[in-house]
């Protein structure tokens, strides 16, 4: 095995497999060197059971011979088994239908952000002993159990971390590399209600230590979502406004990234198709893709393509202004690359809904007659048409105040009326994900109970 631990380290191989590349017939080619550093624990109770520690070694190239494409990946770094590789996939690209969009991306004027800059490696994360991390786990585990005595069991307490390194060159020019830390706690508490079994998780993760949510604060919101449930009953039908809690928004802001998406654009599976410029959501509608925000899980000073990452609105007071595109739709659609070049596919960086001023609570003291919904169950989004439905548990709102837990109910609607009905946005955002959203509360959908 050949050792490639460090940036220099990752940026030469990734140079030397380029040039392989190109000497193995290759017109065009780009070389991605990953290294992952991993640390998992899981606690239940009083004992740790699960503990595991890994380094990671993969290498993504992508060879284009004359607008055929073909891509490698592998884990072995050995040059004379790695030459072997990606001489058979520039083999393989000349077996390969061309492609007219099919190429690196053009060369750029504009500056690759620092990594440094971008804050994206934490030293604290990096040197942390392995001992603190086995004890955080197992303190979440005594906290859940403390907070309330009907916690009976849990999923387990887990803590995690990674130390990333990513070099990227290609054959046009291109040749980057930073470092980058993510860490995690989360806790996952059971209790009996009666013959029915509950179970609330509540998590946070970030780049820096510092960053995270106090242990104490993630058992707390993890017992309140177990035990908060206790007696829930099934709603009656109505047709009430609805508001989403923060971790439920940002699962329908993913359902969002997949509308504005160019891929799926350009194969018609998005009801956002043909609607740039028009005016979608209310004026509270502000959507951002960002990849440059310091210290976000989501930020990186170039996409999986070597393009520098930027600041994109999606949706400005409601309109429509850009869908997300990689090099290849971006050529496709006649558009240019908003660096969300992800693993071969567009994806976010940190794509989010911009937040309000008042708090959740406030938005549910404003709230004559509603549903609060904490968790939402199953997959039913139709994104052609833009069909929206989902089970749901949570709490019915009265005269401005949580009156009962709620579950199985459905709400359902369709994303433009969803985003035309936001009326309220809350202060609670929390950028721990790629796709995060602050609470918010659409003024009217159909909640399907009894």
């Amino acid at each position: 095995m050949i050792e490639v631990r460090g940036t220099s380290d990752a940026l030469d191989y990734a140079h030397w497999a380029v040039q392989t590349a190109l000497r193995a017939g290759a017109t065009q080619a780009e070389a991605t060197v990953s290294i992952n550093d991993r640390f998992s624990t899981e606690a239940r109770d009083r004992a740790v059971t699960k503990l595991e520690q890994s380094t990671g070694r993969t290498m993504h190239v992508r060879v284009f011979v004359d607008g055929r494409k073909a891509t490698l990946a592998s884990s072995e770094f050995e040059r004379t088994s790695a030459r072997e590789a990606i001489a058979a996939a520039v083999s393989q690209a000349s077996h390969v239908a061309a492609d007219p969009y099919a190429a690196l991306p053009e060369t750029r004027t504009g500056i690759v952000p620092d990594g440094e800059v971008l804050e994206l490696f934490s030293g604290d994360v990096a040197t942390r002993e392995a001992q603190e991390k086995i004890d955080e786990a197992l303190d979440l585990e005594k906290r859940i159990r403390a907070l309330d005595k009907r916690i009976s069991n849990s999923n387990g307490s887990h803590v995690s971390d990674t130390v990333s390194t990513t070099a990227l060159v290609n054959s046009a020019g291109f040749a980057g590399a930073f470092r980058s830390t993510r860490v995690q706690r989360l806790t996952s508490p059971v209790a009996p209600d009666g013959a029915a079994k509950r179970m609330g998780a509540y998590g946070t993760a970030a780049r820096r230590l510092v960053d995270l949510e106090p242990v104490e604060d993630v058992a707390e919101k993890a017992v309140e979502r177990t035990v908060g449930l206790f007696g829930a009953r099934k709603p009656p039908t109505m047709r009430v406004p609805v508001l989403f809690e923060r971790d439920v928004a940002a699962a329908v802001l993913s359902d969002v990234f997949a509308a504005a998406n160019a891929a799926n654009v350009s194969v018609g599976n998005s009801w956002l198709a043909d609607r740039v410029g028009s005016r979608i959501g209310s004026e509270l509608v502000t959507i951002v893709d960002d990849g440059t925000m310091p210290g976000r899980l989501g930020s990186s000073p170039f996409d999986g393509e070597g393009v520098p990452t930027q600041r994109t609105i999606v949706f400005e007071e409601g309109v429509l202004r850009t869908f997300l595109f990689d090099t290849y739709y971006a050529r496709k659609l006649g558009s240019r690359s908003t660096g969300n070049a992800s693993g071969g596919a567009v994806g976010p960086n940190n794509f989010y809904l911009q937040p309000g001023s008042r708090t959740l609570p406030e938005l549910i003291a404003a709230t004559k007659r509603g549903v609060l919904v904490t968790d939402t169950i199953g997959f039913a989004t139709e994104h052609a048409s833009g069909t929206y439905s989902r089970g749901a548990r949570g709490y019915y709102v009265e005269n401005g105040e949580i009156a009962y837990p709620i579950e199985e109910f459905t709400i359902a609607g369709t994303f433009a009326e969803m985003l035309a009905g936001i009326d309220a946005v809350a202060s609670d955002l929390r950028f721990d994900a790629g796709v995060v959203s602050p609470s918010f509360r659409v003024a009217e959908m159909t909640v399907s109970g009894d």
